[in-house]
Protein backbone atom coordinates (compact mmCIF):
# COMPACT_ATOMS: atom_id res chain seq x y z
CA UNK A 1 0.00 0.00 0.00
CA UNK A 2 1.22 2.88 -0.94
CA UNK A 3 1.32 6.62 0.28
CA UNK A 4 1.22 10.18 -1.94
CA UNK A 5 3.49 12.29 -0.78
CA UNK A 6 3.78 16.14 -0.97
CA UNK A 7 6.96 17.97 0.65
CA UNK A 8 6.30 21.53 1.70
CA UNK A 9 9.73 23.14 1.57
CA UNK A 10 11.73 25.73 4.26
CA UNK A 11 15.44 26.66 4.36
CA UNK A 12 17.20 25.82 7.96
CA UNK A 13 15.63 29.38 9.60
CA UNK A 14 11.94 28.25 8.48
CA UNK A 15 11.47 30.57 4.95
CA UNK A 16 9.08 28.70 2.49
CA UNK A 17 11.57 27.32 -0.66
CA UNK A 18 7.96 25.80 -2.43
CA UNK A 19 6.05 22.92 -3.19
CA UNK A 20 7.66 19.65 -4.61
CA UNK A 21 4.35 17.67 -7.30
CA UNK A 22 3.65 14.79 -5.22
CA UNK A 23 5.24 11.40 -5.41
CA UNK A 24 4.92 8.08 -4.60
CA UNK A 25 6.55 6.06 -1.61
CA UNK A 26 5.89 2.47 -1.47
CA UNK A 27 5.79 2.54 2.53
CA UNK A 28 2.43 3.18 4.10
CA UNK A 29 3.50 4.19 7.64
CA UNK A 30 2.91 8.16 7.73
CA UNK A 31 5.91 7.92 10.29
CA UNK A 32 8.56 6.87 8.40
CA UNK A 33 10.86 9.17 7.32
CA UNK A 34 13.47 7.12 5.35
CA UNK A 35 11.42 6.35 2.19
CA UNK A 36 10.04 9.91 2.11
CA UNK A 37 13.88 11.22 1.69
CA UNK A 38 14.80 8.84 -0.77
CA UNK A 39 12.07 9.60 -2.62
CA UNK A 40 12.52 13.44 -2.82
CA UNK A 41 16.06 12.53 -4.07
CA UNK A 42 14.48 10.12 -6.60
CA UNK A 43 12.05 12.01 -8.15
CA UNK A 44 13.40 15.51 -7.56
CA UNK A 45 16.81 15.74 -7.10
CA UNK A 46 16.76 17.30 -3.61
CA UNK A 47 18.18 16.21 -0.46
CA UNK A 48 15.83 16.60 2.71
CA UNK A 49 14.79 16.19 6.16
CA UNK A 50 10.93 15.43 7.45
CA UNK A 51 10.39 17.89 9.73
CA UNK A 52 6.42 17.16 10.78
CA UNK A 53 3.00 16.49 9.53
CA UNK A 54 0.88 19.08 8.14
CA UNK A 55 -1.98 16.89 7.39
CA UNK A 56 -3.22 13.99 5.13
CA UNK A 57 -6.31 11.87 4.28
CA UNK A 58 -5.81 7.62 4.79
CA UNK A 59 -7.00 5.15 2.21
CA UNK A 60 -9.09 3.71 5.25
CA UNK A 61 -10.24 5.87 8.11
CA UNK A 62 -10.10 2.88 10.42
CA UNK A 63 -5.97 3.18 10.01
CA UNK A 64 -5.74 6.94 9.56
CA UNK A 65 -2.23 6.61 9.39
CA UNK A 66 -1.27 4.36 6.71
CA UNK A 67 -1.05 5.04 3.03
CA UNK A 68 -3.34 7.73 1.15
CA UNK A 69 -2.45 10.86 0.43
CA UNK A 70 -0.06 12.83 2.92
CA UNK A 71 2.00 16.68 3.34
CA UNK A 72 4.68 16.96 5.62
CA UNK A 73 6.76 20.02 6.02
CA UNK A 74 10.38 19.38 5.07
CA UNK A 75 13.85 21.30 5.56
CA UNK A 76 15.49 21.55 1.84
CA UNK A 77 19.11 20.35 2.70
CA UNK A 78 20.48 20.58 -0.47
CA UNK A 79 19.52 20.84 -4.47
CA UNK A 80 17.23 23.09 -6.50
CA UNK A 81 14.79 24.65 -4.54
CA UNK A 82 10.95 24.23 -6.66
CA UNK A 83 10.36 28.37 -5.58
CA UNK A 84 6.89 29.82 -5.42
CA UNK A 85 5.46 32.39 -2.82
CA UNK A 86 4.45 30.87 0.77
CA UNK A 87 4.06 32.29 3.92
CA UNK A 88 6.20 31.46 7.11
CA UNK A 89 5.22 28.28 8.89
CA UNK A 90 3.03 29.78 12.35
CA UNK A 91 4.93 27.89 15.34
CA UNK A 92 3.28 26.06 17.47
CA UNK A 93 4.40 25.44 21.47
CA UNK A 94 4.08 22.15 21.45
CA UNK A 95 6.12 21.64 18.47
CA UNK A 96 9.54 19.65 19.64
CA UNK A 97 13.06 20.48 18.20
CA UNK A 98 13.31 18.53 15.45
CA UNK A 99 10.35 19.22 13.86
CA UNK A 100 11.53 22.74 13.52
CA UNK A 101 14.14 24.10 10.79
CA UNK A 102 18.04 23.87 11.83
CA UNK A 103 16.50 21.99 14.71
CA UNK A 104 18.76 18.51 13.43
CA UNK A 105 21.51 20.29 13.33
CA UNK A 106 21.42 21.12 16.53
CA UNK A 107 21.04 17.57 18.05
CA UNK A 108 23.72 16.63 15.86
CA UNK A 109 25.84 18.98 17.13
CA UNK A 110 25.78 17.41 20.41
CA UNK A 111 25.72 13.77 19.00
CA UNK A 112 29.01 14.87 16.84
CA UNK A 113 30.87 15.88 20.24
CA UNK A 114 29.90 12.98 21.89
CA UNK A 115 31.38 10.77 19.29
CA UNK A 116 34.49 12.74 18.60
CA UNK A 117 34.68 12.59 22.57
CA UNK A 118 34.77 8.12 22.32
CA UNK A 119 37.13 8.45 19.41
CA UNK A 120 34.88 7.07 16.49
CA UNK A 121 33.07 10.35 14.65
CA UNK A 122 30.47 10.65 12.23
CA UNK A 123 32.07 9.48 8.70
CA UNK A 124 28.44 10.25 6.58
CA UNK A 125 25.62 11.86 6.24
CA UNK A 126 22.77 11.49 9.41
CA UNK A 127 20.08 9.27 7.40
CA UNK A 128 16.62 9.84 8.67
CA UNK A 129 14.79 6.65 9.89
CA UNK A 130 11.62 8.19 11.26
CA UNK A 131 10.17 11.64 11.90
CA UNK A 132 7.03 12.05 14.27
CA UNK A 133 5.39 13.60 17.17
CA UNK A 134 6.66 10.40 19.37
CA UNK A 135 10.56 10.41 18.17
CA UNK A 136 13.22 11.13 16.13
CA UNK A 137 15.64 8.66 15.07
CA UNK A 138 18.72 9.38 13.11
CA UNK A 139 21.69 6.67 12.31
CA UNK A 140 24.88 8.43 12.05
CA UNK A 141 27.60 5.84 10.94
CA UNK A 142 31.11 6.00 12.26
CA UNK A 143 34.28 3.46 11.26
CA UNK A 144 33.40 1.50 14.30
CA UNK A 145 29.71 0.93 12.86
CA UNK A 146 26.54 2.68 13.44
CA UNK A 147 25.04 4.35 16.17
CA UNK A 148 21.62 4.98 16.51
CA UNK A 149 20.19 9.01 18.04
CA UNK A 150 17.41 9.25 19.06
CA UNK A 151 14.72 12.07 20.22
CA UNK A 152 11.97 12.07 22.44
CA UNK A 153 9.07 14.87 23.71
CA UNK A 154 9.39 15.93 27.15
CA UNK A 155 7.07 12.87 28.29
CA UNK A 156 9.81 10.74 27.78
CA UNK A 157 12.61 12.45 28.46
CA UNK A 158 13.50 9.82 31.22
CA UNK A 159 14.25 7.66 28.46
CA UNK A 160 18.20 8.22 28.81
CA UNK A 161 18.47 8.65 32.85
CA UNK A 162 16.35 5.43 33.00
CA UNK A 163 19.16 3.22 30.81
CA UNK A 164 21.63 4.87 32.23
CA UNK A 165 20.58 3.80 35.72
CA UNK A 166 18.85 0.34 35.01
CA UNK A 167 22.26 -0.54 33.18
CA UNK A 168 23.85 -0.92 36.48
CA UNK A 169 21.04 -3.33 37.42
CA UNK A 170 19.50 -5.34 34.77
CA UNK A 171 20.74 -8.70 33.26
CA UNK A 172 23.81 -8.39 31.66
CA UNK A 173 23.12 -7.40 27.78
CA UNK A 174 19.14 -6.76 28.22
CA UNK A 175 19.72 -2.74 27.66
CA UNK A 176 21.12 -1.08 24.87
CA UNK A 177 24.30 0.57 24.97
CA UNK A 178 24.15 3.78 25.73
CA UNK A 179 26.58 6.22 24.40
CA UNK A 180 25.23 9.68 25.76
CA UNK A 181 22.23 11.48 27.14
CA UNK A 182 21.49 15.00 26.65
CA UNK A 183 18.71 16.02 28.97
CA UNK A 184 18.58 19.97 26.72
CA UNK A 185 17.20 18.16 23.67
CA UNK A 186 15.88 14.86 25.50
CA UNK A 187 18.45 12.72 23.20
CA UNK A 188 20.19 9.18 23.73
CA UNK A 189 23.29 7.76 21.45
CA UNK A 190 23.00 4.28 21.01
CA UNK A 191 25.33 1.87 20.04
CA UNK A 192 23.83 -0.81 17.12
CA UNK A 193 22.46 -3.70 18.11
CA UNK A 194 23.28 -6.80 15.68
CA UNK A 195 20.20 -8.42 14.85
CA UNK A 196 16.70 -7.74 14.42
CA UNK A 197 13.37 -7.14 15.66
CA UNK A 198 11.19 -9.73 16.63
CA UNK A 199 7.24 -8.64 15.34
CA UNK A 200 5.42 -11.29 15.02
CA UNK A 201 8.22 -13.97 15.84
CA UNK A 202 7.21 -17.22 17.06
CA UNK A 203 5.63 -17.90 20.31
CA UNK A 204 8.87 -19.93 21.93
CA UNK A 205 11.07 -16.98 21.09
CA UNK A 206 8.52 -14.76 22.79
CA UNK A 207 8.83 -17.07 25.73
CA UNK A 208 12.43 -16.90 26.15
CA UNK A 209 11.95 -12.62 27.12
CA UNK A 210 10.20 -13.15 30.19
CA UNK A 211 12.38 -14.54 32.94
CA UNK A 212 15.09 -11.43 31.86
CA UNK A 213 11.84 -8.94 32.51
CA UNK A 214 10.88 -10.32 35.06
CA UNK A 215 14.29 -11.02 37.06
CA UNK A 216 15.05 -6.91 35.87
CA UNK A 217 11.40 -6.11 37.76
CA UNK A 218 12.25 -7.65 40.83
CA UNK A 219 15.78 -6.28 41.18
CA UNK A 220 14.30 -2.72 40.83
CA UNK A 221 11.68 -3.52 43.51
CA UNK A 222 13.92 -1.63 45.98
CA UNK A 223 14.42 1.24 43.21
CA UNK A 224 11.32 3.02 43.18
CA UNK A 225 12.37 6.62 44.90
CA UNK A 226 15.91 6.54 42.65
CA UNK A 227 13.53 5.62 39.60
CA UNK A 228 10.85 8.76 40.96
CA UNK A 229 13.84 10.99 40.88
CA UNK A 230 14.57 10.76 37.09
CA UNK A 231 10.96 11.47 36.41
CA UNK A 232 9.20 8.10 35.78
CA UNK A 233 5.59 8.27 35.64
CA UNK A 234 4.11 6.86 38.85
CA UNK A 235 1.35 4.23 38.86
CA UNK A 236 0.72 3.13 41.79
CA UNK A 237 -2.35 3.04 43.71
CA UNK A 238 -3.03 6.75 44.86
CA UNK A 239 -1.26 8.66 42.43
CA UNK A 240 -3.17 6.23 39.80
CA UNK A 241 -6.72 6.51 41.00
CA UNK A 242 -6.00 10.52 41.27
CA UNK A 243 -4.92 10.88 37.61
CA UNK A 244 -7.53 8.34 36.51
CA UNK A 245 -10.23 10.52 38.48
CA UNK A 246 -9.01 13.85 36.32
CA UNK A 247 -9.04 12.08 33.45
CA UNK A 248 -12.71 10.99 33.71
CA UNK A 249 -13.99 14.20 34.32
CA UNK A 250 -12.48 16.13 31.85
CA UNK A 251 -15.15 17.23 28.80
CA UNK A 252 -13.30 16.15 25.61
CA UNK A 253 -13.78 12.54 26.18
CA UNK A 254 -15.54 11.26 23.21
CA UNK A 255 -18.24 8.91 25.04
CA UNK A 256 -21.46 8.65 25.13
CA UNK A 257 -23.42 9.81 28.67
CA UNK A 258 -23.91 6.03 29.60
CA UNK A 259 -20.22 5.04 29.12
CA UNK A 260 -19.42 7.84 30.88
CA UNK A 261 -21.29 7.05 33.90
CA UNK A 262 -20.05 3.27 33.62
CA UNK A 263 -16.20 4.75 33.45
CA UNK A 264 -16.88 6.89 37.05
CA UNK A 265 -18.24 3.92 38.55
CA UNK A 266 -14.89 1.69 37.50
CA UNK A 267 -12.75 4.33 38.38
CA UNK A 268 -14.72 4.63 41.75
CA UNK A 269 -13.84 1.14 43.28
CA UNK A 270 -10.11 1.96 42.28
CA UNK A 271 -9.39 1.74 45.54
CA UNK A 272 -10.65 -1.16 46.33
CA UNK A 273 -9.01 -2.91 43.31
CA UNK A 274 -5.97 -1.55 44.64
CA UNK A 275 -6.14 -2.77 48.08
CA UNK A 276 -6.70 -6.38 46.27
CA UNK A 277 -3.65 -6.46 44.42
CA UNK A 278 -1.97 -5.38 47.48
CA UNK A 279 -2.89 -7.99 48.98
CA UNK A 280 -1.55 -10.25 46.28
CA UNK A 281 1.90 -9.75 47.33
CA UNK A 282 3.95 -8.27 44.48
CA UNK A 283 5.95 -5.31 44.95
CA UNK A 284 6.16 -2.18 43.10
CA UNK A 285 8.80 -2.36 40.53
CA UNK A 286 9.91 -1.02 37.04
CA UNK A 287 7.06 -1.30 34.52
CA UNK A 288 8.79 -1.11 31.09
CA UNK A 289 5.18 0.16 29.51
CA UNK A 290 5.61 -1.21 26.02
CA UNK A 291 7.69 -4.69 26.15
CA UNK A 292 5.63 -6.24 23.14
CA UNK A 293 7.75 -8.79 20.99
CA UNK A 294 8.73 -5.66 18.37
CA UNK A 295 10.58 -3.82 21.12
CA UNK A 296 12.91 -6.72 21.57
CA UNK A 297 15.89 -7.15 19.25
CA UNK A 298 17.96 -10.55 18.73
CA UNK A 299 21.04 -11.79 16.92
CA UNK A 300 19.65 -15.20 17.52
CA UNK A 301 21.49 -15.42 21.05
CA UNK A 302 20.99 -11.91 22.97
CA UNK A 303 18.12 -10.42 23.21
CA UNK A 304 17.86 -6.20 23.86
CA UNK A 305 14.79 -4.69 25.07
CA UNK A 306 14.49 -1.09 23.50
CA UNK A 307 12.16 2.09 23.50
CA UNK A 308 12.02 2.99 27.15
CA UNK A 309 10.71 6.23 27.30
CA UNK A 310 6.70 4.11 28.25
CA UNK A 311 8.34 3.04 31.27
CA UNK A 312 7.25 4.00 34.85
CA UNK A 313 6.56 2.44 38.32
CA UNK A 314 4.10 0.48 39.39
CA UNK A 315 2.33 -3.17 39.25
CA UNK A 316 4.95 -5.37 37.99
CA UNK A 317 2.11 -7.62 35.84
CA UNK A 318 1.37 -4.16 33.57
CA UNK A 319 4.03 -5.51 31.26
CA UNK A 320 2.45 -8.85 31.04
CA UNK A 321 -0.82 -7.36 30.14
CA UNK A 322 0.91 -5.49 27.31
CA UNK A 323 3.19 -8.64 26.43
CA UNK A 324 0.28 -11.02 26.36
CA UNK A 325 -2.64 -8.37 25.15
CA UNK A 326 -4.49 -11.34 22.49
CA UNK A 327 -2.23 -13.80 22.83
CA UNK A 328 -2.48 -17.19 23.76
CA UNK A 329 -2.80 -18.71 27.95
CA UNK A 330 0.94 -20.16 27.61
CA UNK A 331 2.71 -16.40 27.83
CA UNK A 332 0.50 -15.30 30.73
CA UNK A 333 1.27 -18.51 32.49
CA UNK A 334 5.19 -17.83 31.86
CA UNK A 335 4.62 -14.19 33.66
CA UNK A 336 2.06 -15.75 36.66
CA UNK A 337 5.26 -18.73 36.93
CA UNK A 338 7.64 -16.11 37.15
CA UNK A 339 6.12 -14.17 39.85
CA UNK A 340 5.00 -16.94 41.95
CA UNK A 341 7.89 -17.03 44.31
CA UNK A 342 8.73 -13.60 44.10
CA UNK A 343 8.18 -13.11 46.96
CA UNK A 344 7.19 -16.30 48.79
CA UNK A 345 3.32 -16.70 49.06
CA UNK A 346 2.55 -14.11 46.24
CA UNK A 347 -0.56 -14.77 44.18
CA UNK A 348 0.15 -13.62 40.91
CA UNK A 349 -2.66 -15.08 38.98
CA UNK A 350 -5.80 -13.32 40.99
CA UNK A 351 -3.54 -9.75 40.15
CA UNK A 352 -3.41 -10.33 36.84
CA UNK A 353 -7.40 -11.00 37.31
CA UNK A 354 -7.65 -8.16 39.22
CA UNK A 355 -5.18 -5.86 37.09
CA UNK A 356 -7.47 -5.97 33.80
CA UNK A 357 -9.23 -2.67 33.69
CA UNK A 358 -6.45 -1.17 35.67
CA UNK A 359 -4.16 -1.82 32.70
CA UNK A 360 -6.67 -0.59 30.06
CA UNK A 361 -7.28 2.78 32.18
CA UNK A 362 -3.22 2.66 31.96
CA UNK A 363 -3.53 2.73 28.29
CA UNK A 364 -5.92 5.40 28.26
CA UNK A 365 -3.92 8.02 30.66
CA UNK A 366 -0.59 7.24 28.70
CA UNK A 367 -2.56 8.30 25.26
CA UNK A 368 -4.11 11.59 26.87
CA UNK A 369 -0.56 11.78 27.59
CA UNK A 370 0.39 12.10 24.54
CA UNK A 371 -2.56 14.09 23.30
CA UNK A 372 -2.17 16.80 25.15
CA UNK A 373 1.36 17.02 24.46
CA UNK A 374 1.81 17.18 21.05
CA UNK A 375 0.81 19.26 18.20
CA UNK A 376 -2.60 19.92 17.01
CA UNK A 377 -1.51 18.57 13.32
CA UNK A 378 -0.06 15.45 14.80
CA UNK A 379 -3.07 14.11 17.36
CA UNK A 380 -4.59 12.01 14.27
CA UNK A 381 -1.70 9.16 15.35
CA UNK A 382 -3.61 8.95 18.45
CA UNK A 383 -6.89 10.85 18.60
CA UNK A 384 -8.87 6.98 18.40
CA UNK A 385 -6.39 5.59 21.23
CA UNK A 386 -8.32 7.10 24.68
CA UNK A 387 -11.71 6.38 23.70
CA UNK A 388 -10.62 3.10 22.48
CA UNK A 389 -9.28 2.13 25.92
CA UNK A 390 -11.73 3.77 28.03
CA UNK A 391 -14.52 1.08 26.22
CA UNK A 392 -12.42 -1.46 27.52
CA UNK A 393 -12.36 -0.17 30.66
CA UNK A 394 -15.97 0.26 30.69
CA UNK A 395 -16.29 -3.03 29.10
CA UNK A 396 -13.92 -5.15 29.68
CA UNK A 397 -15.13 -8.38 26.86
CA UNK A 398 -14.23 -5.51 24.36
CA UNK A 399 -11.38 -7.02 22.09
Amino acid sequence: MPRLVTLRLVDAVGRSQGTLPPYLVDSPWWQEAAPVVAGARQHHGVEVRVLHLLGGVADDPAAPTVGGSVEYLAELLAGPAPGGAGDPEPDEALRPLWARPGGVARILDWADGVLQSLGRPRCGPAVQFRAWNLSSILRLDTAAGPVWCKSVPPFFAHEGPAIHLLSGVAPDGLLPRLLGHDPRTATVLLDEIPGRDLYACAESTALTMIPPLVELQHRTAGEIDRLRGIGLPDWRGDAFVAAAQKLCARPDLELEPAERTTLADRVAELPRRFAALKDCGLPDTLVHGDPHPGNWRSDGETLVLLDWGDCGVGHPLFDCVVFTDRAGAQLRDAFIAAWRDRPPQADPATALRLLGPVAALRQALIYQTFLDGIEPAERVYHRADVPYWLRRVINPAQP
